[in-house]
């Protein structure tokens, strides 16, 4: 974890190889246990079956009611305003890297993902979705279900747990009809921009200095904005999405260490292990075997 501010976190995905692809736990239990102020290197569905509470989002105030759910993507800072017992009476949130659900040819990045767009920023009614009132036993429902398979842990959980994810996702989708359109029409903010260079060119040698060149900004203010906003500096966020993608290779293919190396932007493969092992506590063929 990181520090945001004086008094947040940053909460990260556990990598650990093996564990499942994707998280979900009931609310407001879940509220209490990352605290009042956070951000998150993962995707989250947070889904308020009964509330009459406040969230705040980068700095924006949402007043809570029942059958909103809310999109929140990666580095977007959350705050409770509301002690956590007042926020939501029931509810779900479910938890997933932005890989877990593999991007095809033709979506180079999970912020294009036709079931990933509703996270991506730029619209504020991308954020808070609201499931109309006979659908949302439903949408209970598929949380509850999606909980069940992670915890019973039979044989196939984790492809269940992925199918489950993919259709709670196919219904986020259909609750945005017109929200993908404004999107791709509007202007992204700034760390959005950020967000799509690392995406972009992750998998080369790129430097703080050439994402702030590709932006139009000087290293230090980049630093400075993407830190308070998100509580990590671009370097980390860069960092973070190239472990990503080796914890992927090294599951998912046969490529050398050498290999995976370059091909998530570090020429030299010693740095890249260090680098692995201090994410990880483990070197990459370590991480291999274990999974």
């Amino acid at each position: 974890m990181g520090a945001i501010g004086d008094s947040s976190v940053v909460v990260g995905w556990d990598s650990s190889p093996g564990g499942p692809p994707v998280a979900v736990s009931r609310v407001p239990a879940e509220l209490r246990a990352v605290g009042h102020t956070h951000a998150h290197d993962f995707l989250v569905i947070f889904y308020a079956h009964r509330a009459d509470g406040r969230i705040e989002l980068d700095g924006r105030t949402w007043t809570m009611s029942d059958g909103d759910v809310f999109v929140i993507a990666p580095g977007q800072v959350v705050s409770f305003t509301t002690p956590h017992n007042q926020i939501v009476d029931d509810g779900w949130v479910a938890w997933f890297p932005a890989d877990v659900i593999r991007p095809a040819g033709a979506y180079p990045s999970w912020r294009s993902h036709p079931l990933l767009f509703p996270f991506a920023r730029g619209a504020d009614r991308a954020q808070r979705l609201r499931v109309p009132p006979a659908e949302r036993t439903a949408w209970y429902d598929r949380f509850a279900a999606l909980d069940t398979e992670l915890r019973a842990r039979r044989d196939g959980h984790r492809e269940a747990a992925l199918a489950h994810l993919t259709l709670l996702l196919v219904a986020v989708s259909r609750l945005t009809t017109d929200v993908a359109g404004a999107l791709r029409a509007g202007d992204e903010p700034l760390l959005a921009a950020v967000f799509d260079v690392i995406e972009r060119r992750f998998h080369e040698p790129v430097s703080l200095a050439d994402i702030a060149a590709e932006l139009s900004l000087t290293p230090g203010h980049l630093t400075t904005v993407v830190r308070r906003r998100t509580g990590r500096t671009v370097q980390q966020w860069l960092t973070q999405r190239r472990m990503q993608q080796a914890r992927r290779l090294l599951a998912d293919t046969d490529l050398t260490v050498a290999a995976i190396s370059r091909r998530v932007g570090y020429p030299d493969a010693g740095y890249f292990i260090r680098r692995f092992r201090a994410d990880h506590n483990m070197t990459p063929a370590q991480w291999r075997a274990a999974g």
